[in-house]
């Protein structure tokens, strides 16, 4: 008999999710949407087997339910999910980035003989909607589950067989853990780049260099500052605990670096950033975690007409999707320098192998 899985929420992650357990035969997709319109999309691309705006119905005799909604959405999908007849042995699972107060807030299922496992899929895009659903989206990403302490472990092993259609590297955490971490990896990183453009804009104010020259690496370093406002807000509120020591320990960081600067202590000044290089050249390349990886490519080309035009239609002619194309500079009788971005590792490779042998010079950003 076919597994049901239900989507409560048809955008990037609910149809990326439809669109990669598609090979799997034995599963049925159906979705809740509150759109319509998002329904529609996703049965002309051919993401799920069924729509509808009646959340109830969706989820009639679903064997897995994902609410793939913000961390805003999601207690309200869980207090509704509470309410409704559910299939006795179901499994409840989230795709939110907070753990903790979700995992919390989800207990009691267990008493009906449905259960609530946390999940967190560590992947996305710059795009959003189910237009720019991809079945590769999870593909080596790490898909972090948060079950209860008292989640029958067949439960979780089901869940874990389902999620391998995804081909992401799934693994369990405990909820706190969980928090910490993508606190200090994602949540964290996102208040530091807000602060930093705010602090920036500010001076900007009687200054306007500063947005002149701010673009290049300051734009490159601070790119996730042009998240979503709401979502983030929620997300700081859902996981204040941990952000606020994280906060702390941020400004004893900079008081230190502050003392080393005001007493010209060479030592401690280039230890400081020795440490920090030391770390970040070990980290993974390339490698999807809880920000997003950027797949960029940078040209540098001629001042001549029609040379854009070349490269893209190059690439094209292979069948290397761009997703975005910008000119960073352009001076008469110099190099400009265009940057191209893509979808995934692999058709960054590929353009930048091609690229080289038609003679262009090509470069990534460390």
């Amino acid at each position: 008999m076919r597994k049901k899985v239900a989507l409560l929420g048809v955008g990037l992650i609910g149809g990326s999710l439809a669109l990669s357990l598609k090979p799997n035969e034995d599963v049925y997709v159906t979705a809740f949407d509150v759109n319509e319109d998002n329904l529609i999309k996703a049965r002309r691309r051919g993401v799920i087997d069924e729509g509808t705006t009646q959340l109830a119905e969706a989820v009639v005799d679903a064997d897995f339910i994902f609410l793939c909604a913000p961390v805003s959405k999601l207690y309200e999908l869980i207090s509704f999910l509470r309410y409704t007849p559910l299939k006795k042995g179901a499994v409840i699972t989230d795709t939110g980035s907070i753990k903790k107060a979700i995992v919390e807030f989800g207990k009691g299922f267990e008493e009906k003989g449905v259960y609530m496992i946390g999940g967190h899929p560590m992947a996305g895009s710059h795009k959003s909607g189910v237009e720019a659903a991809s079945d590769r989206l999870f593909e080596n990403a790490y898909y972090v589950l948060t079950p209860l302490a008292n989640t029958p472990e067949d439960k979780v092993a089901e869940l874990k067989d389902l999620l391998s259609w995804t081909r992401a590297r799934v693994v369990v955490m405990n909820p706190d853990e969980h928090d910490r971490v993508v606190g200090a990896i994602s949540h964290f990183p996102h208040l530091v780049a807000s602060a930093l453009v705010n602090q920036v804009a500010s001076y900007d104010t009687d200054n306007k260099w500063y947005q002149r020259l701010a673009a290049g690496g300051f734009r490159d370093i601070t790119r996730i500052a042009s998240s979503n406002p709401e979502m983030w807000r929620d997300i700081t509120l859902n996981n204040r605990d941990v952000l606020l020591t994280l906060i702390e320990d941020w400004q004893r960081s900079m008081n230190e670096i502050a003392a080393y600067i005001r007493e010209n202590n060479e030592k401690e000044i280039e230890s400081f950033f020795r440490s920090a290089r030391e770390y970040r050249d070990g980290l993974p390349e390339r490698q999807k975690g809880a920000i997003s990886p950027v797949y960029e490519l940078y040209v540098d080309v001629p001042d001549h007409p029609g040379v854009i035009g070349k490269i893209t239609t190059l690439l094209g002619e292979n069948q290397i999707s761009i997703t975005n194309i910008k000119i960073l500079e352009i001076r008469e009788d110099i190099m400009g320098v265009l940057q191209i971005s893509f979808r995934n590792q692999q058709d960054l490779d590929h353009a930048r192998d091609l690229l080289q042998d038609n003679g262009y010079s090509v470069y990534l950003m460390d």
